[in-house]
């Protein structure tokens, strides 16, 4: 080879070095490596349910296909795992944290415990836009909306933390729309608020139907829990006779109480973040595996087959979300703040 030709061929090599893209240059670093995803609630709960099965798929998109393990790191509604990833986790691209989006909000209200910001997180996305409703057992007679408005005494509802969905969506329709709500909080998920239900110790509760009618499927089946309301912009296709909250407002303040403490709020309930300043490079390599996996075939079969909906956000639609909510009117969020803090 003359030295002309040496020299293009030198060139060549260290163009090429210079544009891998970002994805293969990390791909080496994922080789024998284990991610963990940390779940802000129980085994048991949808949350778990979404996590484990998410984790049994998107190894195989991640270049050098590492072990992915689910650990359930609860308390406070999913607080404790919200500033664990935020603070403690290193940003090195192996953890993965999975908590209530509700979480957000209460930062936007100032609420105590907050230690993140949820501007600064590192967003993979969401696994689907939660459809929040109200179940209560047949045993505690509310079967339906009208015997709820009508009830003598506070409808005993269980919750799990401020900024959970079980509390958020029980407080802002006993708000909007004048329901008469008793919270009883601090459970440490929805899987224990079912089981205090069907116990008598509680009426029922409020969080997704997509978790509902999972985790409480036989009672729902056998009438023995109904879903009363639902707070959705529109029916659920699969709930098609149960009444809609925002459609019982009877004021231009409740409507957009609903809109912006429950309709946004549910689009990002589930979350799966990464911590601040994590190499950008395993951001991208790791979102793209996210949306991947929401795409196979496998992982929606057995997404169908556990009943998971899937309807997914990228990372950049759950910031978009986010930047809106940070954007609201004071006197909105003033009175959110009287609600929910």
């Amino acid at each position: 080879m003359n030295k002309k030709c040496w020299h293009r061929f030198l060139a060549f090599i260290l163009f090429s070095a210079l544009f891998v893209p970002p994805v293969f240059a990390a791909a080496p670093f994922y080789e024998g490596k284990t991610i963990r995803i940390v779940v802000g609630f129980p085994a048991g709960g949808g949350f778990d349910a979404y996590s484990r099965a998410i984790g049994r798929h998107i190894g195989k998109y991640i270049p050098g296909k590492p072990a992915v393990i689910v650990e359930n790191l609860t308390g406070a509604g999913s607080l404790i795992a919200a500033n664990h990833v935020y603070r403690v986790a290193k940003p090195d691209g192996l953890t993965i944290g999975n908590f209530i989006g509700g979480l957000v909000v209460q930062q936007l209200l100032g609420g105590t415990g907050i230690e993140f910001d949820a501007t600064k997180f590192e967003h993979l996305g969401v696994p689907v836009k939660d459809s929040p409703v109200c179940a209560l057992t047949k045993a505690s007679g509310i079967t339906s909306i009208e015997r709820w408005m009508a009830a003598a005494a506070p409808v005993k509802l269980g919750g799990a933390a401020p900024g959970s969905l079980t509390d958020d969506v029980a407080k802002i329709l006993k708000a909007a729309l004048g329901l008469p709500i008793q919270l009883v909080s601090g459970y440490k998920g929805t899987a224990p608020i079912r089981l205090a239900a069907e116990s008598g110790e509680i009426a029922g509760g409020c969080w997704a139907w997509e978790s509902i009618k999972v985790i409480w499927r036989k009672a729902l089946d056998t009438s023995d829990a109904n879903v009363v309301i639902q707070a959705l912009p529109q029916a659920h296709p699969e709930l098609p006779k149960v009444p809609v909250a925002i459609g019982l407002a009877r004021t231009d303040e409740a409507k957009k109480l609903i809109q912006a403490g429950i309709h946004d709020s549910a689009a990002i309930t589930r979350p799966y973040v990464l911590p601040p300043k994590t190499p950008k490079e395993r951001v991208q390599l790791l979102h793209k595996a996210f949306m991947e996996t929401m795409r196979d075939k496998e992982f929606r079969a057995e997404a169908e087959k556990s009943k998971l909906d899937i309807d997914p956000l990228s990372g950049e639609e759950v910031e978009k979300i986010i930047a809106g909510l940070f954007s609201l009117d004071q006197p909105t969020i003033s009175k959110l703040k009287d609600i929910l803090k």
